[in-house]
């Protein structure tokens, strides 16, 4: 069972680009440098790297910050789905993705990969670890940055 458009479009009503309800998302990721076939492109690291390239790698949508400017580059067909906080975008993500996972008592059938950071080793667990777990653990590591941030400060 994969993310659909369908899902994404429930969690963020506010989008650009087409609309594709057949679509599935067969990766979320962070990262833009990796392949991520049918990916959903979130950059909400600073190392997450440039759309162009989450595009080159495989991305058929992204996930964006209301706030931030899309690029110029970025083709107008290109489903966009816009929030206000990218961190809770992504844990109101996997908290719909574990409830579809749960009601789905059907065998076989592909799942959706999550890929973040080394920092975070999301895929280091089977497809039974907790995507709550994930989401808890994003929480944490983004409150340290934040942390580290305030004190250069």
């Amino acid at each position: 069972m994969f993310l659909t458009f369908s899902d994404m479009a429930y969690l963020f009503p506010d989008r650009k680009g087409i609309k594709i309800t057949e679509m599935n998302f067969h990766t979320v990721s962070s990262l833009s440098d990796v392949p991520m076939f049918r990916g959903l492109y979130i950059p909400f690291e600073k190392s997450s790297g440039e759309l162009k390239d989450a595009i080159s790698n495989g991305a058929i949508a992204a996930l964006w910050e209301k706030d931030k400017d899309i690029p110029g580059y970025t083709p107008n067909h290109f489903p966009i789905f816009l929030t206000e906080d990218l961190l809770k975008g992504i844990e109101d993500i996997m908290e719909l993705y574990l409830e579809k996972r749960n009601q789905d008592h059907t065998t076989g059938g592909g799942v959706t990969k999550f890929l973040f950071s080394d920092e975070l080793r999301l895929n280091d667990h089977d497809i039974t670890y907790d995507i709550a777990i994930k989401a808890h653990k994003l929480n944490n590591i983004q409150r340290k940055s934040n942390e580290r941030e305030g004190d250069e400060k």
